[in-house]
């Protein structure tokens, strides 16, 4: 028996009690000393490598870790993400907030063929870029790599991209397991969170990629209730496996997940990355009598059933297909489908041709793409907000200046009938904190991490103010990660669009919006609040208190239970022609909650909608959020046309975890609602059971 006969044998018979005898034969065919190797990452040449000649010291070739060259099984060959493949120079993406701001998992799962294209290409089978933590608070830095606040929403986004991984023969990774939504003190804070917020809140999503077939998952820095992620028997062992039947493996967080090698072993950590560190003392433990072979064994079979269950569907592509046209203008379309139009005062947008603009601020010309740190995609270009506009309305009518004085922007600006000015974040104020390493207290100016405030900066503030006397046109571009708080300057503004970072195509795809190319349809998959207090509590660096409590409401759902007004609500986001959602059912069919709606554009062009399904408990004898969401859909109506949008809705969806009976319950009625955010929504009828 060798990896490829196990191939073989598995691919024959393709069902799970083959998958479990194939790997358990292999497994007894290596030595205890093959077995452990399985557990260790090996990257350490290749980092060395990297840093000396290719001037990158992170992933610029795939991490290597296991294999066994004398069965011929190959070794997990590590790439991280994802807004695309950080090996090489490959097709940068929008970051993932942007896509869950398309609400449109079938454009999730295209860009996710792409990443499996460019993967293979540089020779990774696993994607360590399928982000689904879930925003609590937007000074989160590394928000941009998630999806979204709300739990439903980072599911089904996640699993789009795990099934075009996983379909494709590349490992998908969800990662990072679990409660990981604070960067500067990512090491060292202990998130607490009772049994039920954990099960209904914070880990659904993490179980729906399970489901739909991720056989990897990465363990968080942060501690969970008391005890590191990566070390968390509960996390790893008793809900991972046992309760939700993961057949797959997990891996460490890199460099400093694991503290001690026999506590994560036995939690149920079977993998170090992306080196030997701890994992280096397996063979000592084991002869000290500290772990057992069974505790080995457990793990390595587990890497084994990923392998041989996902690189049977491996497709080893030609470099050629890294930035080929067609996944270029699927960036585009990414982009143009996930920018959200906020405010457009008296429908000054779309600009009509020959309107002379000026595109001015600190990223009018500068490449803006997201975080420097593990996520950073290295495309050899990425189109500014200067160039696509000027790619589009031509050199002659634009005119830019790069920065943040305002003289100089109003030289620019006062001869133009248009300003776009371009303002927010980048690398420096939010993303990794990669300066710290667990041990700096004092952070670093523009050090990345979390945002020490949600405001964007006053000098972007100050800029606006001053364009705002020239009476043109202004349109505030807003480049970031997540929510900001912008209530203090948004009456100065006439349009108000949110590109976040978008992507190696981003200023060609800001064009496409502002010129009424593309009509806007993206959806704020956060919550917008009118002061930064609205928001959860958050914990920043130089807290002498590392313990925080994640509770059971955040986002939408807060602001529904404490009655707070949010400025812009979840899924809102404007369009340049108008919609009627009318003729609304919802009915019990088996397992599924039928909702149809009509949807009707009653404007004079095309456009993108996003119908929403929100469903609510009518059990007043515990306590439950308002609504929540549990479907959507993303249509596509031609002026003066209308269809029926039909959205299922699953049952178990519906239920609620019980820590008294330790599993999920219904409740005997529910309210469902449908509309377009979730302020803007009608009750359309009751479910009981």
């Amino acid at each position: 028996m060798n990896f490829r006969k196990a191939i073989e044998l598995y691919s024959a018979e393709p069902t799970k009690e083959k998958l479990y005898e194939v790997a358990d034969l292999l497994l007894n065919e290596m030595t205890i000393g093959e077995r452990i190797r399985l557990l260790q990452g090996h990257a350490l040449g290749v980092t060395a490598k990297n840093f000396l000649t290719k001037g990158r010291f992170y992933n610029g070739e795939a991490y290597p870790a296991g294999g066994c060259k004398r069965l011929g099984i190959p070794p997990v060959m590590f790439t991280d993400g994802p807004r695309g493949i950080v090996m090489g120079k490959c097709t940068c993406f929008p970051v993932s907030m942007l896509r869950g701001a398309s609400f449109d998992d079938e454009l999730e799962y295209r860009i996710g063929e792409v990443f499996a294209k460019e993967a293979s290409a540089l020779d990774a089978n696993l994607f360590a870029g399928v982000c689904i933590n879930l925003l609590r608070n937007p000074m989160w830095g590394r928000a941009q790599e998630t999806y979204g606040e709300d739990p439903y929403l980072l599911g089904r986004m996640g699993v789009a991209l795990t099934k075009a991984m996983q379909d494709n023969g590349i490992i998908a990774c969800p990662k990072h397991y679990a409660l990981n939504s604070i960067e500067d003190l990512r090491f060292s804070a202990n998130a607490t969170a009772d049994e039920r917020t954990l099960h209904e809140v914070y880990l659904p999503h993490f179980k729906k990629c399970i489901d739909a077939g991720a056989m990897s998952i990465m363990g968080a820095y942060n501690k969970v209730n008391g005890t590191y992620a990566c070390e968390n028997k509960e996390l790893l062992t008793d809900i991972l496996h046992n309760k939700w039947g993961f057949d797959g493996f997990s891996l460490s967080d890199f460099f400093y997940g694991i503290y001690d090698a026999k506590r994560s072993l036995k939690a149920g950590m079977d993998m170090e990355m992306p080196y030997l560190f701890r994992y280096a003392t397996l063979s000592y433990l084991l002869k000290k009598g500290e772990i057992t072979e069974e505790d080995i064994n457990k793990s390595a079979v587990r890497i084994l059933r990923a392998l041989i269950s996902t690189l049977p569907k491996y497709k080893k592509q030609e470099k050629s297909v890294i930035l080929s046209k067609e996944h270029i203008a699927l960036s585009r379309e990414a982009a143009t489908k996930g920018i959200v139009l906020l405010k457009n005062e008296d429908k000054i947008l779309p600009v009509p041709e020959g309107k002379n603009i000026a595109v001015v601020g600190r990223y009018a010309n500068k490449r803006n793409t997201g975080d420097h740190g593990s996520s950073n995609v290295f495309s050899p270009y990425a189109v500014t907000p200067y160039e696509g506009i000027k790619n589009r309305f031509g050199e002659d009518n634009v005119a830019v200046y790069n920065g943040s004085s305002c003289k100089e922007a109003m030289k620019t600006a006062v001869n133009c009938d248009y300003i776009v000015v371009c303002v927010g974040s980048d690398w420096l104020q939010e993303g990794e904190f990669l300066v710290n390493l667990g041990n700096v207290k004092k952070k670093p100016k523009g050090s990345g991490g979390d945002r020490a405030d949600l405001r964007i900066p006053e000098e972007d503030v100050t800029l606006i103010k001053a364009l705002s006397t020239l009476g043109k046109k202004l349109i505030v571009n807003i480049m970031g990660g997540s929510a900001y708080v912008i209530k203090d300057w948004i009456d100065l503004a006439d349009a108000i669009v949110m590109s976040f970072y978008s992507g190696l195509e981003g200023g060609n795809a800001l064009a496409d919006i502002i010129s009424g190319d593309i009509t806007p349809a993206g959806k704020l998959p956060f919550t917008i609040a009118q002061k930064s207090e609205d928001y959860p509590p958050f914990l920043h660096l130089g807290a002498k208190d590392k313990n925080i409590e994640y509770g059971y409401y955040h986002g939408y759902t807060l602001f529904d239970k404490k009655g707070i007004e949010a400025h812009f609500p979840f899924g809102f986001g404007l369009s340049y022609t108008d919609f009627e959602v009318g003729t609304l059912t919802c009915e019990k069919v088996s397992d599924i909650i039928k909702v149809k709606a009509t949807v009707k554009n009653i404007g004079k062009v095309d456009g993108d909608e996003v119908i929403q399904v929100y469903i609510g408990s009518d059990n007043n004898d515990i306590d439950r959020p308002v609504k929540v969401l549990k479907g959507f859909k993303r249509v596509s109506v031609k002026a003066g046309e209308a269809l029926t949008a039909e959205i299922d809705v699953l049952i178990d969806d519906i239920e609620f975890y019980s820590p008294e009976n330790g599993d999920w319950e219904l409740d005997e009625s529910y309210t469902v609602y449908v509309g377009t955010d979730s302020k803007n929504v009608s009750e359309i009828g009751k479910i009981t059971f």
